[in-house]
């Protein structure tokens, strides 16, 4: 009998879908609440790049004396460097306002939009640095890259919750 097959996915882009939240408060980063995804920011309007926003694992080898093969298991994970860019405002009324540098809480990513029981990141994040670009060329919008440190493991693929 043959293996069964994985399950066709419903391809899409990220484009016209993807949702990116800050949330202030997340008590729970596996079981967010809709209030407090409610209370956040969403930034999906204005996100023009995003970075990171990736988990890895570095594997440890071992060298059993019994064999001459060397075997490895999962090590520690760690996080890429993670930034949103941003279009800056000629006044300033931008992402500047809602994450100064410091400001501390959730980046929310919820990767097939904003429904009910699909899959979302949750990010612990603080503001690390605000960069603005400069562009001598004109061929690009001023933007503000927002760099992120994580201080603490995010929650991959939780659940978005219904409105209750």
């Amino acid at each position: 009998m043959p293996a069964s097959p994985i399950d066709v996915t419903d391809k899409f882009i990220n484009a016209g879908v993807t949702t990116i939240l800050f949330a202030p408060t997340i008590e729970d980063v596996q079981e967010p609440l809709r209030a407090e995804l409610d209370a956040g920011t969403d930034l999906t309007r204005e996100v023009i790049g995003s970075s990171g926003w990736t988990v890895s694992s570095a594997n440890v080898t071992y060298n059993p004396l019994h064999t001459t093969f060397t075997p490895s298991i999962p090590g520690r994970t760690t996080v890429e460097d993670s930034s949103l860019t941003l279009p800056q405002d000629i006044g300033g009324a931008d992402v500047r306002e809602v994450l100064p540098r410091g400001t501390e809480g959730y980046i929310v990513i919820m990767h097939g939009g904003d429904e009910v029981g699909s899959p979302m990141d949750v990010w612990p994040v603080r503001v690390s640095s605000l960069g603005k670009s400069i562009s001598t060329e004109g061929t690009e919008v001023a933007n503000i890259v927002v760099s992120f440190a994580i201080p603490a493991e995010p929650a991959e693929s939780v659940a978005i919750p219904d409105t209750v």
